[in-house]
Parts: C-alpha cells; structure tokens; sequence
C-alpha cells in the first residue's frame, strides 16, 4: 500500500504537469505558469526514491528499477530535460517558488506594450491599410524601447552569469514573448527604433574625413617652418659681412 500511494501521487503530479505544460506551449507560458506542478512532482519523484526503509517495502528498487522500461524513471528524465531546455531556473527565484524581480518587471513590460498596441488598433481597424500604423509606432515606442532595452540587459546578465550550453539564453517564456512583440512591431506595424548610436558615428565619421585634411596641413606648415630655418643662417650672413665691410672703411 505504502509504494502503490506514492506511485499513484508520482502518476497524478505527472498528468498534472503534463497537462499545464500542453496548455501553455503556445503562446509559450511553461515556466511562469508550471513550476509549482514541477517542484511538487520533485518532491514526489524524492519520496520514491527515498521509500528504501526496509527489505519488506523497499518502494523505490521495486518502483523504479524492477524491470526494463523503468517508467517512472524515463518520465522524470522527460520533465527535468524540458524543464532544463526551456531554462525556467532563469526566470524564477533560487528557491523555484515564484518568478524572479526582473522577469515580473519584463512580463509587467510585455503586457504594457501589448495592451498599448491594442489600444491604438481600437476604432481605426476598419480604415486602417496594412502599412499605416502611424499611432501604434508613435504612441506606444517608449512602452516598446522600455521593454527591448530590458531584454537586452537580461540577455547581457545572463551570459556574463555562466558558461554553460544554455547560458546563452533567458527562459523560453521571456524569449517567446519578446520575439512576439519583436515581429508585431517591425513586421507588423512596421515601425523602428531611432538609432542611438547615431551622434557617437557622425562623430566619428567626420573625425576620420578630416583626418586627411589635418594631415596635408601640418605637413605643409612642417615644410615651410623647415624652408625658414634654411634661408635665415643667409641672411644672418649676409648682414655679417656688411658689417664688416662698413667696419673697414669706417
């Protein structure tokens, strides 16, 4: 009885993440919405495979390894390679209890810009073209510059933060998410972001054009400097021997 309930909550915990993880895969909500199913199915996997306190009830030998399948042992492996693929540890606090500060700010972010878009398609869809979508790109780009700037600031954290396989990437609910808003805004409304590198290049564009001019010039002030330097020791000369000439016949 002792193996047959743990066995049952261990089968119950996998149907249930099962299904919140076929619920929320599109758009992609794994993470935020299926990590309490996860850590209660860790928790459920940790008593089968602590259940070894006598030869008469050893639960985890005759649950997990006593015969060739080995089910439960393949199902756990499933959910710990997907959990592990979608790098849901990167969106939640250490204890996996909740979402971590920075990613409750993007998704509060997200919603914002998403909220913000539909606002703007209000009232004006039946006299909208496909290419004017001058009110979304207007009204909703510091929601939007906001959210991009996060992104890029998560994604520059997180690969400062390991050297792993996965450490390249956010969750899969933050890097979903942003694609979305991604494709919405430059596909979509075809709207764009003003470049903020913009001033630092003219800067250093026109450095590099004047530096030809710069170059000509100091080499042409060089060279006349120089020819000054070589006629003067003449005229020095030429005053000397006046000198002596008008001392001679003074």
């Amino acid at each position: 009885p002792e193996c047959r309930s743990l066995l049952a909550a261990f089968a119950e915990g996998s149907a249930a993440l099962t299904g919140c993880l076929g619920r929320r895969a599109r758009p992609v909500r794994l993470c935020q919405g299926c990590h309490g199913h996860y850590r209660r199915l860790l928790a459920q996997y940790g008593s089968i495979a602590r259940a070894n306190s006598s030869e008469s009830h050893n639960c985890a030998k005759s649950i997990l390894t006593s015969d060739r399948l080995q089910i439960v042992v393949t199902l756990s492996e499933f959910f710990n390679e997907t959990w592990e693929a979608a790098n849901c540890a990167n969106c939640l606090k250490n204890n996996s209890e909740g979402l971590s500060n920075s990613t409750e700010e993007f998704l509060d972010l997200f919603n914002k810009s998403l909220t913000c878009f539909e606002h703007n398609l209000q009232g004006q869809a039946t006299d909208l073209s496909p290419n004017n979508y001058t009110e979304v790109c207007k009204n909703c780009n510091e929601t939007y510059t906001k959210l991009n700037d996060l992104y890029n600031h998560l994604q520059r954290m997180n690969r400062q933060g390991g050297e792993s396989a996965h450490s390249a990437h956010l969750c899969i609910d933050v890097e979903d998410a942003m694609n979305i808003t991604r494709k919405l805004w430059s596909r979509t409304f075809n709207c764009s972001l003003p470049c903020s590198d913009t001033v630092p290049v003219i800067a250093v564009s026109s450095f590099i054009l004047f530096l030809p001019i710069v170059f000509y010039l100091s080499s042409f002030l060089h060279s006349k400097q120089k020819k000054r330097i070589l006629i003067l020791p003449k005229r020095i000369q030429s005053n000397a021997n006046l000198v002596n000439i008008q001392e001679k016949y003074s």
